[in-house]
């Protein structure tokens, strides 16, 4: 933004109290003579004001594109007032003005007006819907708000000099603009964040952003995504210059969050994809993160520790999330789901999403279907009629929630409120499903997730038979032991819960046969044995810095057999990590197939 662009704010209230009492309005100027633009609108802000109490902000948003926000106001309760009352506080001890008078009794609305400027190149939409609002006074007693250098300077205390300021209700902060009136009975909408910005965290941004949009009735309209931002040199002959163009080319590097929100592209790490307008890049994690219901974690798992740290306490009690990252994490105590440590984590419930699917597809709108597991709490479970459960927001009575053991969890999750729309398998159908991208829903956590992080290291092993220059049939039997490793793997350490069903979806073999004849744990694995050089070499070079999934799990998986003496159950899976470290050749494969 311009540095002398003004946020206007216009204040709507109806001087009949009987009246159902809510009006929405707000002014984004982008005049280069703000202060004359105010002297034009101060004209409103001289007449007497009405006295209508119990108005508070319900809604701040922005419009992608545009920078527009809009506020939805809410009457709480309050006594009816007569007409000679509805003059400005301070008019109480004069003559009312007799157009307020007129306004009063022809049931009109008079508006009040303040500004501040925004602070230059203030990201659009970087800070949350509940910081802003708290940086917002209500304008009872003067028509200007003074004008700091940032909007972030306002104190966020309920009680401030006047003029005072307001903070959204906490029960009000997922609620949505529509296209009419808001209404105080209106259920809250859930608000969804992608917590990853890489080639798939921004394609799934783009499929759960188009689904917001398509269902305004369920979710907020905007998708936050957290980028971890990043300099993007502009460089003449590069598309970034061309956009900018003449005067408007910025002195240097310019942060990725500015470029996906000005040009609503990751020009790094999704090239050549359009993103949605109300994909809202946002290089603050907490602030992404802050008043979502629905979180969507998508990102390399050897950084999901750092994450889950930085936003614990930080979320919704009540928000639910979905793990798109294909990995496991080890300890001292053994193995765990990526699901199951965000969970006791950050305190929250987490399913999962694996199937055959190739990110660079997907963003081009190329079909495929995918699985998501999502075995809805207990506690946002109601009873039926008939007494069995189904999905629903109630006291959840019906069952303990358990772990991906079936052990009770230590996690002890708070219900989804009654007042959002039912978080279950049809909710997050219609977040996740396009035209292009068919999902399944299922209840087993722990055979999707097993399965997307396993099968990448049976990808890292086909891409290595391939590049030897063995043929198809040799990758086809390679995949067909990994299977089974990866079956007898969940098994003998989820016994409890893992389904034999899940191995039939996407998440199964769907994932598996994509994983190995065209991911890229396939295809760099295979490049490097081609080139006789290492992975990590072929990272370095061919990945913009990003790291294979798949060899960080093999790491990790190996390290926990090795701790218990089972190396000699998943020969493949030894293989592998022999291969990356260097003291196993390639040859040595097809040994495993006799032995």
């Amino acid at each position: 933004m311009r540095p002398n662009q003004t946020l206007i704010l216009t204040e709507a209230v109806f001087w009949n109290c009987e009246s159902y009492g809510i009006l929405v309005l707000l002014l984004l100027s982008y005049s280069p003579r703000p202060f004359l633009l105010l002297g034009f609108l101060g004209v409103f802000g001289v007449f007497p004001m009405t006295a209508c109490p119990g108005f508070r902000f319900y809604k701040i948003s922005d419009s992608a594109g545009l920078g527009l926000r809009r506020i939805f106001f809410e009457q709480s309760q309050s006594q009816s007032q007569s007409k000679s009352q509805q003059c400005h506080p301070k008019s109480q001890s004069q003559q009312c003005h007799p157009k307020s008078q007129f306004r009063s009794q022809t049931r009109t609305t008079s508006y009040r007006i303040s500004s501040f400027p925004l602070p230059h190149r203030w990201p659009r939409a970087t800070h949350s819907d509940s910081e802003f609002s708290s940086s917002l006074c209500r304008l009872s007693h003067t028509s200007r708000l003074p004008a700091p250098t940032s909007a972030r300077n306002f104190s966020s205390s309920s009680h401030c000099p006047q003029p005072q300021f307001s903070s959204i209700p906490s029960s009000t902060l997922a609620s949505t603009l529509g296209s009419k009136m808001a209404s105080t009975s209106e259920k809250p909408k859930h608000k969804v964040t992608v917590i990853g910005s890489g080639n798939w965290g921004s394609t799934i941004a783009k499929v759960v952003a188009q689904s917001t949009s398509e269902h305004p009735e369920l979710f907020e309209t905007d998708v936050q995504m957290w980028v971890y931002d990043e300099k993007i040199p502009i460089t003449p002959g590069s598309s970034l210059y061309d956009r900018y163009g003449g005067a408007t080319i910025p002195d240097g590097p310019v942060m990725l969050t500015e470029v996906i929100n000005t040009f609503h592209e990751n020009v790094k790490y999704l090239p050549g994809i359009e993103l949605p307008h109300n994909v809202i890049a946002n290089p603050n994690l907490v602030d992404a993160v802050q008043g979502a219901t629905i979180l969507i974690f998508n990102l390399p798992h050897e950084f999901i520790d750092k994450i889950c740290k930085q936003i614990q306490g930080k979320t919704l009690p009540f928000a639910r999330a979905i793990s798109c990252i294909k990995g496991v994490t080890v300890d001292e105590h053994g193995i765990e789901l990526i699901s199951e440590y965000i969970e006791e984590n950050v305190g929250i419930y987490c399913g999962a999403l694996s199937g055959g699917n190739i990110a660079s597809e997907i963003a081009n709108e190329q079909w495929c279907d995918t699985t998501i597991a999502y075995n809805t709490p207990p506690c946002d479970l109601h009873q039926d009629t008939n007494g069995s459960s189904s999905n629903g927001n109630g006291s959840g009575v019906a069952y303990t929630h358990k772990n991906a053991r079936g052990q009770p969890s230590k996690t002890k999750l708070v219900p989804v409120p009654a007042e959002y729309p039912t978080l279950d398998h049809d909710v997050f159908q219609k977040l996740f499903s396009r035209p292009y991208f068919t999902v399944n829903m299922v209840s087993d956590v722990v055979g999707v997730s097993l399965g997307g992080a396993l099968k990448n290291i049976v990808a890292i092993a086909c891409g290595f038979v391939e590049g030897h220059g063995w043929s198809n049939s040799g990758k086809t039997a390679v995949m067909r032991r990994g299977m089974q490793e990866i079956i007898k793997f969940a098994n003998e350490f989820f016994p409890e819960t893992v389904q034999e069903a899940t191995w039939q979806e996407s998440a199964g073999w769907g994932d598996m046969i994509v994983s190995c004849t065209a991911a890229r744990n396939w295809k760099y694995s295979k490049m490097a044995v081609e080139r006789g050089v290492s992975v990590q070499e072929i990272e370095n070079t061919e990945l913009n810095g990003q790291k294979l999934q798949g060899i960080s799990t093999t790491r990790d998986v190996c390290s926990f057999l090795h701790a218990r003496g089972l190396e000699g159950n998943y020969p493949l899976f030894m293989a592998v990590e022999g291969i990356v470290d260097g003291t196993v050749n390639v040859e040595d494969i097809p040994r495993l197939f006799r032995d």
